[in-house]
């Protein structure tokens, strides 16, 4: 099982998304590799960084594959047909979680509960708290890869089930995945491993531990 020391960083308004970014920047990077499934062979290069503040929690991810999508642009439709990256947690032994999934766009999908089905969705309007900032770096040839990366800063107000004031000493189970249903090349990459037939990101019980400093 793989565990994730989160830095702290001194930043405390998480609508300062360039100054996010450009820190973390400098913050340890963690690869995303995984890719059980043997039907799903295609691996694009993806990493992300995180951190923590006195407002929120502060995420990067670098990505590098030979297809993008964006179709999705409103809050809650399926990210996960596009290009996309994703940030799964729950705190302590809880059996609920958090899955907040993006798009290269920063379109956000965000919900709360047990398992794949019957989650809470998350109102339009808490999802727009989430502050995002989005690059695309075309491919320079016919046969290069498109590079893209993605900042959020996730206020706690997010994590609407909890009253958060800080992630200072937390310890939390989570996991990190980069998906794109409906690219040409289908692909499913987790963080920590999962030992599951088919591809499947809603398995709490293959979450690595992390730990916020």
């Amino acid at each position: 099982m793989k565990h994730l020391s989160v830095p702290y960083i001194n930043i405390d308004d998480t609508s300062v998304i360039a100054e996010i970014s450009r820190k973390l920047d400098h913050v340890h990077q963690e690869i995303i590799n995984n890719s059980p499934w043997a039907a799903f062979p295609y691996k694009p290069e993806v990493s992300f960084a995180m951190a923590h503040g006195d407002s929120g929690v502060f995420l990067k991810f670098f990505v590098e594959e030979k297809h993008v999508r964006a179709v999705c642009s409103e809050p809650n439709q399926p990210v996960y047909k596009d290009s996309c990256v994703e940030f799964f947690v729950s705190f302590g032994d809880e059996p609920e979680y958090y899955n907040f999934e993006f798009n290269c766009a920063g379109t956000c999908l965000l919900s709360f509960g047990e398992e794949r089905t019957n989650r809470e969705m998350t109102s339009p309007e808490l999802i727009r708290s989430i502050a995002f900032q989005s690059t695309m770096k075309p491919a320079t040839s016919k046969d290069a890869n498109i590079g893209w990366e993605l900042t959020v800063a996730i206020p706690f107000a997010a994590f609407q089930y909890h009253q958060i004031t800080s992630m200072k000493g937390k310890k939390c189970r989570a996991n990190f995945y980069k998906c794109g249903d409906e690219l040409p090349e289908p692909h499913f990459l987790a963080w920590n491993t999962i030992q599951t037939e088919e591809p499947d990101f809603h398995r709490p019980e293959f979450f690595g531990t992390v730990e916020f400093n």
